[in-house]
């Protein structure tokens, strides 16, 4: 098909042309961020509010141990593997557009989620609930992007936005233990209704809009990139209870890899990739991305664990668990609120090594857990490590995955920062439930042994912060970036 010299294709066009001025009032400007953070706390909070759950989950609807994980892995495999087409629907489509139908799709599967009968439903309405994410997404990101103008407005901006995506799983946690332990666990999803339908009508008074441009849907990039990772997934969370020797396991384990190559290969050879290869040639930008997959790994691991530990082992009821977390969810929005100010004084690089640092120590702390360990000492006290260094994490590894992208990519790299967020979280928690699964001890007890796999599983978690701080500190923190300013993009 021959293509009009004159038009200009998605992969072409300059930048997002838009078809309102972008807000200059600090009132306009101050709608569209607080409109664009909710909904990406709807987002964050569906990740983590299900947490204090799990156990009633796997009473009432008849889970099986490892099957509990797909509770999280439907919704981020769903999430992170159509990231990228959400994010080139945006940049074709429209920005604003595809917001608006990312929060319809997200806002009636949240309904679909709280109404489940069975795990069948409610995995399959996690699922959905995981493409409305995937559409909903990058939209945020790459509004923010062009609503803000680059350097300390840009920076003040992706720094809340960071802090939402931390402060959110926690708040989400808390959150998440109140309702189950009062009401009910589906109340967390029943909320996403008004506040849905509320981010609907407000956002085409106060959101730009992006002029339509000419493309083409990447659709077997988007299929190879989910089934491929949704493949590696189940084989590895399989492997927990069928071992690695299963023929099942390894077919899957060998599609996933077979598939995720095949994805490459598409976007080196794709004319209109939904994942521009140009993306990776910055290596601040490949830390960031690898940075973020391991930091998730190592924390979805933490919050799915540690709240069945307070339950199961512990004895906390759902609602003392989702205090529990009280003390982390305080320190992680203190320090992310701060994060602006100590961007601007220590730079990105080494605020963002120091953050992570402070994580693994936390999780290193943790991870020395067993069935008699005190709540103070043993938990809350490294939670508070791992909430400073949460807060002080994710907005510099959101500005390094963005730095220096052109304005054309502002989607593509926007959607690849949160795919790196769901991904690294489904991989990370497929790997920890694995490694906790084939952890053993002889003479223990039911509550020693299960405390003794969380130790195990959090160890392992550990070792993923130490992987992210090495890149950090090779690529992002080293001394040929530490006089460079600070940007978010």
């Amino acid at each position: 098909m021959q293509r009009n010299p004159r038009e200009i294709t998605a992969d072409q066009a300059p930048g997002p042309a838009l078809e309102n001025q972008l807000p200059q009032d600090a009132a306009h400007r101050l709608a569209v961020l607080v409109i664009i953070l909710i909904s990406y706390l709807m987002i964050v909070l569906d990740i983590s509010i299900v947490i204090t759950a799990l156990p009633q989950m796997h009473i009432g609807l008849g889970f099986s141990t490892t099957g509990l994980s797909w509770v999280q892995n439907a919704y981020t495999l769903a999430f992170g593997g159509l990231l990228l087409l959400g994010a080139r629907a945006g940049d074709i489509l429209g920005r604003r557009r595809m917001f608006v139908v990312g929060l319809a799709v997200f806002t009636v599967a949240s309904l679909a989620v709280g109404m489940a009968q069975n795990p069948v439903w409610l995995i399959t309405a996690r699922a959905v609930q995981g493409i409305g994410a995937a559409i909903l997404a990058p939209s945020t990101l790459a509004l923010l992007t062009v609503g803000f103008a680059e350097g300390r407005e840009r920076t003040r901006a992706v720094a809340y936005y960071g802090a939402v995506a931390g402060i959110g799983a926690s708040v989400g946690l808390l959150l998440g233990g109140i309702l189950t332990d009062l009401i009910s666990w589906r109340v967390g999803f029943f909320i996403n209704l008004p506040i849905g339908l509320a981010m609907i009508l407000a956002a085409p008074r106060f959101l730009p809009e992006t002029a339509r441009v000419r493309g083409r849907f990447d659709l077997v990039g988007a299929l190879t990139s989910t089934l491929g990772m949704t493949a590696l997934v189940y084989g590895i969370v399989r492997s927990a209870d069928v071992g690695w020797a299963d023929p099942i396991t390894l077919t899957a384990l060998v599609a996933g890899i077979v598939l995720v190559a095949g994805f490459a290969v598409t976007e080196w050879r794709v004319r209109q990739p939904i994942m521009p290869l140009r993306l990776f040639a910055s290596a601040e930008r490949v830390a960031a991305y690898a940075g973020r997959i391991l930091f998730l790994g190592a924390m979805m691991g933490f919050w799915f664990f540690i709240t069945q530990y307070l339950q199961v082992v512990k004895g906390f009821s759902p609602l003392a668990a989702g205090i529990a977390f009280f003390p982390m969810t305080v320190v992680n929005f203190v320090v992310a609120i701060a994060t602006p100010r100590l961007t601007l004084r220590f730079g990105n690089g080494l605020l963002l090594a120091g953050g992570i640092a402070l994580t693994m120590a936390g999780m290193f702390w943790l991870s020395r857990l067993t069935a008699d360990t005190s709540y103070l000492a043993g938990i809350a006290l490294p939670m508070v490590l791992i909430g400073a260094g949460q807060g002080a994490s994710l907005g510099p590894l959101t500005a390094a995955g963005i730095a220096g992208v052109e304005p054309r990519d502002a989607g593509a790299a926007s959607g690849l920062v949160n795919v790196a967020h769901q991904l690294g979280g489904s991989l990370g928690l497929g790997i920890l439930v694995a490694v906790f699964a084939a952890a053993t001890a002889h003479g223990l007890d039911a509550p020693h042994l299960f405390a003794h796999r969380v130790a195990v599983a959090l160890t392992v978690g550990s070792a993923l912060l130490a992987l992210a701080l090495v890149l950090v500190l090779a690529l992002i923190a080293g001394p040929h970036r530490r006089h460079q300013p600070a940007t978010a993009g």
